[in-house]
């Protein structure tokens, strides 16, 4: 039998849920989508003010928090049975709403791997397991197609994907992985494993020296700009400048490791990567 969480006056959870949980607060912006996509939806209350997938959502939900920010006070005044938040930058929240008795659960995904388990986990938690399934495997269906088409390149790009322009960041796991699979090659590998944005800090030489064919830009939030981009001393020694092959992926469709990197993010580099292909004759058309 279920029964509803307890709090005192003060908001204070005063003994857990049982399962499932019916008041869930997102942090992040991949859980809410990936709620959406369950059909589970009618149990977020509150929501990451960058949470923009699915567009209703900005009206059907509360805004509680930034990235590294919430407002705890607007969080506990929905009574929460359940946190949802995303790697140690969040942490000092998790601690707080911990402390105040909230149940929070903390993801660390970092590659497509960690992706399909965080549905496949937020399924479990929300009691949707079958869905989840099928939503996990529908994704991994979308990557094995992407996979087969890129057999079809004659010649595959050299891609640099950057992060943040200042200083510069090379693309983090899951990303790489999607560079990947749409028929690229990630410039730097070495460094796409590094969960830490200050571990992929490059050099203007290195960026030189990989001699890209592509540079993709999705700068966190802000708008790439290409000139700006190609303006940097010694970059128009770069094949992707000198070609005029800089290219925008939003970050809301990739740098977030859930449903829509997956999908549009991995939709937006494969329409790069074909067109680049296409132009320079490198794809086989079947």
């Amino acid at each position: 039998m279920r029964r509803e969480g307890g709090y005192d006056d003060g908001g204070v959870l005063l003994y857990p849920p049982m399962f499932p949980p019916s008041r869930i607060v997102c942090l992040t912006e991949e859980t809410v989508e990936t709620l959406y996509l369950l059909g589970e939806e009618h149990r977020i209350v509150g929501v990451s003010g960058y949470a923009v997938r699915p567009p209703q959502v900005r009206r059907e939900k509360p805004r509680v928090s930034a990235f590294i920010s919430a407002d705890v006070p607007k969080i506990l005044a929905l009574r929460p049975d359940l946190a949802l938040t995303f790697s140690d930058l969040q942490a000092d929240i998790a601690a707080e709403l911990i402390r105040q008795g909230v149940a929070v659960h903390a993801f660390n995904q970092r590659d497509v791997a960690g992706i399909l388990a965080m549905i496949r986990t937020l399924g479990a938690l929300v009691g949707a397991i079958d869905k989840a399934e099928a939503l996990a495997r529908a994704l991994d269906d979308r990557l094995a197609q992407a996979r087969a088409r890129a057999l079809h390149l004659k010649r595959r790009p050299r891609v640099y994907f950057e992060e943040w322009d200042q200083p510069m960041i090379s693309g983090i796991g899951w990303v790489s992985e999607l560079v990947e699979a749409a028929g690229g090659f990630d410039v730097f590998p070495d460094l796409a494993g590094q969960k830490s944005a200050k571990d992929r800090i490059v050099t203007p030489e290195r960026v030189i020296a990989a001699r890209p064919d592509i540079v993709i830009g999705s700068w966190c939030g802000k708008k790439f700009v290409p000139a700006r981009f190609a303006a940097r001393p010694g970059f128009d020694a770069i094949p992707a400048v000198r070609d005029g092959w800089l290219r925008e992926v939003k970050s809301a469709l990739i740098l977030q490791p859930g449903p829509a990197a997956l999908t549009d993010g991995l939709d937006a580099i494969g329409r790069i990567v074909t067109e680049w292909a296409g132009r320079a004759g490198g794809m086989t058309i079947r």
